[in-house]
């Protein structure tokens, strides 16, 4: 849409996102309360993030043990699990 500078709004950016999200397209990843990620890749998997930069990284499943889950309240089920691990750049100047 810049490209060929046709005006679209933020909100109809995020609205569609979002709409995506539902529609089982996209799946939204709440990394910080002021940021939000939209991952394209739907199936069960987690997610490494890099502090301090706009990094996702997609973990395997598989490459995730979670065993031992509290049980939900009564009147709800576990949808999904979601792990973010989060990491950051080792400095190699003071090692």
């Amino acid at each position: 849409a810049m490209k060929e500078k046709i005006p679209v709004s933020l909100a109809t950016i995020y609205n569609t996102l979002h709409q995506f999200t539902q529609a089982g397209l996209l799946r939204e990843l709440a990394i910080d309360g002021a940021k939000t990620f939209f991952d394209t890749d739907s199936s069960e998997h987690h997610h490494f993030v890099v502090d301090g930069e706009n990094t996702v990284i997609d973990i395997p499943a598989e490459a995730v043990d979670v065993a031992a889950l509290p049980e939900p309240p009564a009147g709800y089920e576990i949808a999904r699990v979601d792990v973010v691990v989060r990491l950051r750049k080792i400095d190699t100047a003071t090692q």
